[in-house]
């Protein structure tokens, strides 16, 4: 039966709660497997897995109930190895990753930043900053709504100056947060945000990053931030001893 594999810890890592469930339907007991100076936390993996709410939950609990009493390098939710040999196998081969990270990511956490614009409060800043565009708004006003040609000019210089204000957002967003972590990942691009970034954070600074992401939001109402977590740093463990078997839920 394959391996599922929720992350990986120091073999010294106390031991986990008694009767700790993991993912399945009924939840498969969760184990340890050792290697050298590493365990991975790990247990059957069901058939047919797929990310339900009741396994994404199981899978977050578990990393959860481990990460309270130390670090874990947490793995995407369906990570799954062929059996328990290829497990031990990756962790022994890949030792000295494995414990730079833990070493690394001891009492930290993962924010992730979403930033978008708020369409009617950007269009309105970016004339207010261009009187350029005003003074060619106006002049089609005048005209009746002008022409098709002067129509189509002004909503282009509209859709670049969104352009530039998109590019100095996201700038602005890494500028005013990224002294307040140790480490930032990009995540995926995605349509309809501008920025997407995770920050790894120290706990004692995390309320010091929240503030700083609210006077964000706040000081700039043209702009929506959204910011989840803590998380498990999963954007700054990878490569993990198992490959995602279902794709990745948000």
């Amino acid at each position: 039966m394959s391996t599922y594999v929720y992350g990986v810890t120091a073999a010294t890592h106390p031991a986990l709660p008694e009767g700790l469930a993991g993912v399945g339907e009924p939840a498969l007991p969760v184990r340890v497997l050792r290697a050298g100076d590493l365990a991975a936390i790990v247990s059957e993996a069901p058939e047919n897995l797929r990310p339900k709410r009741r396994d994404l939950l199981a899978h977050q609990t578990v990393l959860g109930e481990t990460g309270a009493a130390g670090c874990v390098l947490p793995m995407r939710f369906g990570s799954v190895a062929p059996d328990d040999d290829a497990v031990i196998g990756v962790l022994t081969e890949r030792a000295e990753h494995y414990l730079e990270r833990l070493r690394a990511l001891e009492n930290k956490v993962e924010y992730n930043v979403k930033a978008s614009h708020v369409e009617e409060a950007v269009l309105h800043q970016v004339m207010a900053d261009s009187p350029e565009l005003r003074a060619l708004a106006e002049a089609n006003r005048q005209a009746g709504g002008g022409t098709y040609e002067q129509k189509l000019q002004l909503g282009e210089m509209v859709a670049a100056a969104v352009r530039a204000r998109e590019a100095e957002d996201a700038a602005e967003i890494h500028r005013v947060l990224e002294p307040l972590s140790t480490g930032v990942e990009p995540g995926p691009e995605s349509t309809g945000w501008l920025a997407n970034v995770s920050f790894l954070v120290d706990r004692d600074e995390a309320a010091r990053f929240l503030d700083t992401a609210e006077g964000l939001r706040e000081s700039r109402p043209h702009l929506e931030v959204r910011v989840n977590g803590p998380l498990p740093p999963y954007s700054f463990v990878e490569p993990g001893p198992a490959k995602p078997a279902v794709p990745a839920a948000e």
